[in-house]
């Protein structure tokens, strides 16, 4: 007569000298899984939103404020935009790299924006509006700048093929840091003459009385 599969486990785990050590095994996973369960329990996610937030100010260019927190980071793309004679001095480099994309800039400043609407008295409760809001300050004071005149936006700052072939601290780079300007002879989908996305959130944000006195700073 066969023994079905979870007999023949059985039989193996209580006969086989081997046991002892098997037991012993599941007892440590088990336990490991009953503290990872635990330590997912108490996650702090007050800690976990200052840390996000501690991420943006470490992806800043530009001159750093005195209230910079991140405190290993440095001034650095100091002349960016004199290339073609304009101030793109400022906002936030992409996802670790040493280039200014705007589209993902947007993007972010959007979502920064959106949850400062939908979240703010959540982010006041753990004191991180004021920087939340200085996050999105930073974004749309340098597309501001990125907007200079009608029908032209300063889209990218830099060069992603030489950036992603080298590793450098942005206060280091020695990568070119072209100017990349969206105009009437050289669109993009999203038309040039339409501010980015996340400045049409402002009349919400300045509907707020602390919004209003940070973003007119």
């Amino acid at each position: 007569m066969q023994l079905q599969p979870s007999l023949l486990f059985h039989h193996f785990l209580y006969s086989s000298q081997m046991a002892p050590k098997i037991k012993t095994a599941f007892l440590v996973l088990g336990l490991s899984l009953l503290l990872l369960l635990q330590e997912a329990v108490s996650v702090d996610y007050g800690s976990a939103l200052t840390k996000s937030l501690l991420y943006f100010e470490a992806q800043r260019s530009g001159k750093l404020p005195s209230n910079q927190r991140v405190s290993w980071r440095g001034d650095s793309a100091l002349k960016d935009g004199s290339d073609v004679g304009v101030d793109l001095v400022g906002g936030y480099y992409d996802a670790g790299d040493n280039v200014k994309f705007g589209f993902p800039q947007a993007f972010t400043v959007t979502m920064l924006s959106w949850s400062v609407i939908d979240f703010g008295s959540k982010l006041s409760a753990k004191n991180e509006l004021d920087n939340a809001l200085a996050a999105i300050k930073w974004g749309t004071d340098y597309f501001i700048k990125a907007h200079p005149q009608a029908n032209v936006l300063y889209g990218q700052i830099g060069d992603g093929d030489a950036d992603h072939a080298c590793w450098q601290r942005p206060e280091d780079m020695t990568t070119p840091r072209t100017s990349y300007k969206i105009d009437e002879k050289k669109p993009v989908p999203t038309s040039p003459e339409k501010p980015p996305r996340h400045l049409l959130l402002l009349p919400w944000l300045l509907e707020n009385q602390i919004l209003t006195t940070l973003l007119n700073s």
